[in-house]
C-alpha cells in the first residue's frame, strides 16, 4: 500500500524545516544578511576561536566555499581570522565587536521563529518532540553516512 507522502516523515521534517527557514529568512531580511552569513555567525558564536577546518566540518561546508565566505565576512568588519598562537598556518574564527549585537538580533529572531512554529504544542509535547528528535539524531550520527 502507498503510503500519503503527506504524512511521509522525511516529508514533514523537510517541509517543516523548509518552512521555518523561510519565515526565518523573511525576519532575517531586515538585517540585510543572507542565510549561510547567519548561519555563519549563529555557530561561530557558540564556536569562538574554532580553527576554520573545524569550522569547515562542524558547517558541512568545503573549505574553499567557506573560506571565500569568510572573507568577505571578515572584509565587512564581522569576524577576525587570527594565526593560531601555536601553528602560524591555522587561522582561529572570533566575532568582531561590531557584529555582536546582530547576533543578539539574530538570537531574538530565532527564538521568536521557535515559539511562533511550536505555539501549537504544549510544554510536555515540545519536550517529547524534542526527545524524538534527539534520538533520531543520536541514530543517524551513529551510522557511518
Amino acid at each position: 500500500m502507498e503510503e500519503n507522502f503527506e504524512n511521509n516523515i522525511g516529508f514533514l521534517l523537510h517541509d517543516v524545516t523548509r518552512l521555518m527557514k523561510r519565515l526565518f529568512d523573511k525576519r532575517m531580511s531586515t538585517l540585510n544578511l543572507t542565510r549561510s552569513q547567519w548561519w555563519v555567525l549563529n555557530f561561530l558564536y557558540f564556536n569562538e576561536g574554532i580553527n576554520q577546518s573545524d569550522f569547515s566540518i562542524l558547517l558541512d561546508i568545503e573549505k574553499a566555499p567557506l573560506s571565500r565566505l569568510l572573507a568577505r565576512m571578515e572584509k565587512k568588519g564581522w569576524l577576525e581570522r587570527r594565526n593560531d598562537k601555536n601553528d602560524k598556518r591555522i587561522k582561529n574564527l572570533f566575532l568582531s565587536r561590531n557584529i555582536k549585537p546582530v547576533i543578539m538580533d539574530i538570537r531574538d529572531m530565532a527564538n521568536l521563529t521557535r515559539e511562533e512554529a511550536l505555539s501549537g504544542l504544549n510544554k510536555m509535547e515540545q519536550s517529547i518532540l524534542r526527545d524524538h528528535l534527539l534520538k533520531i539524531k543520536k541514530t543517524l550520527s551513529n551510522k557511518d553516512i
